[in-house]
C-alpha cells in the first residue's frame, strides 16, 4: 500500500506538468509596468503645469521623468532577451525622453514657456515612437494579451 503522501506528491506533479502543458501561466506584473505608469502621471502632471504656466511644477516634475526608475536586473535580462536585435532602438527611444524632459525642465527653470512647450511635445512624440514600436509585441509576449494597452 502507498503512503498518503506520495498519493499528494503525485497529484501535485501531475497537476503541475498538465496546467504547464495547456499554456496556462501566471502573469506577474513586470516593474517596467509601474514605472510606465508613473511616467504617464507625471506627463498629466506637466501638462497640468503647462496649461497653467505653473513652471515651478513642471521643473519639479521633468526631472522624474527624465531619470525615471529602473527595472531590476533580473528584469532588464528578461527584456533584452526578449528585445533582441531591437534592444538599440528601445535603448535610443529612453534616451531621447530622458533628453527632452530635461529640456522641458531647464526651460521651465528660465520660465520660457515656449520652450517648455516644444520640449514636451518632442517627449511626447518619443513616448508615442517606442509605444507604437513595441508596445503591441511587449504587451502580447510578457502579459499574453493581444490587443489590451497596458
Amino acid at each position: 500500500m502507498k503512503k498518503p503522501h506520495n498519493f499528494i506528491l503525485n497529484f501535485i506533479a501531475s497537476s503541475c506538468l498538465l496546467f504547464a502543458a495547456t499554456g496556462a501561466q501566471a502573469v506577474e506584473p513586470l516593474a517596467l509596468q509601474q514605472i510606465m505608469k508613473d511616467l504617464g502621471k507625471n506627463m498629466q502632471v506637466i501638462t497640468d503645469g503647462i496649461s497653467r504656466e505653473d513652471w515651478e511644477l513642471v521643473e519639479k516634475t521633468a526631472p522624474l521623468i527624465a531619470d525615471h526608475p529602473q527595472p531590476p536586473f533580473s528584469e532588464k535580462m528578461r527584456i533584452m532577451g526578449f528585445m533582441g536585435t531591437n534592444m538599440g532602438r528601445f535603448k535610443a527611444h529612453d534616451g531621447e525622453t530622458h533628453d527632452h524632459a530635461q529640456a522641458a525642465g531647464n526651460a521651465a527653470k528660465a520660465k520660457d514657456g515656449q520652450g517648455v512647450i516644444l520640449a514636451f511635445q518632442k517627449l511626447q512624440t518619443s513616448c508615442y515612437s517606442c509605444h507604437s514600436e513595441f508596445r503591441k509585441s511587449f504587451v502580447e509576449h510578457f502579459y499574453g494579451k493581444k490587443d489590451a494597452v497596458q
